[in-house]
């Protein structure tokens, strides 16, 4: 049974929790102007995004020689052995080539959402919030993805490094769920109470 690690490592990685908080309290006086179907048509590439990182995961660790069961060719195969992958401690297995790869890979990553941010809203505040939402539910989809397809994280406190620039990230799944969860919290009260301000 794996223990509870309350901090994630380096330190100022446990920082990213009070994002969405401030950003709530920057956004509650003002609100958000966001129109339900920029955030639903937003959500939609989150979630297919989402769920191509979580393939590109698996893709990457058959590669390397850590999936192990892939070569059965069940899903089955495969999920019996998840319990025993370590993310966290799964770098040292990949090449210098690789990590190279894997950095780009997740500098594009952020770069798309970005992006589509700055094409789903005007304004700094709703870019800001676009951008949390679509980050947010791609997170959270790439967690489901992965755990749908081979039964990975076996738990919310299993290990994971969460990005790799500049340095490995390293922290609990709870973590980055949390998050996730709390961005999705503090752009969903701010575009209701806009919402409930523009109906009075």
């Amino acid at each position: 049974m794996q223990q509870f690690h309350a901090f994630a490592q380096p330190w100022w990685v446990n920082l990213l929790a009070i994002v969405p908080v401030a950003a709530y309290f920057l956004w509650r006086r003002k609100g958000l102007r966001l129109a339900w179907p920029q955030m639903f048509a937003l959500s939609g590439f989150a979630l297919a995004f989402g769920f191509v990182e979580a393939a590109v995961v698996v893709y990457l660790r058959a590669a390397v020689g850590l999936l192990p069961g892939y070569q059965e060719g069940t899903f089955a195969d495969i999920r019996r052995f998840s319990a025993i992958y370590q993310q966290a401690l799964s770098l040292p297995h990949f090449s210098h080539v690789l990590i190279s790869i894997e950095l780009l890979r997740e500098a594009a990553t952020m770069v798309m959402l970005i992006c589509v941010a700055l094409l789903a809203a005007r304004g700094t505040r709703e870019r800001w919030a676009c951008f949390l939402w679509a980050f947010a539910v791609w997170d959270i989809t790439y967690y489901a993805g992965l755990w749908a397809l081979v039964r990975w994280p076996a738990s919310l406190k299993t290990g994971d490094v969460l990005f790799l620039i500049p340095r490995p990230w390293i922290a609990q799944v709870w973590y980055p769920l949390l998050v996730s969860a709390l961005a999705l919290a503090a752009v969903a009260l701010a575009k209701v109470k806009t919402s409930a301000r523009g109906s009075d």
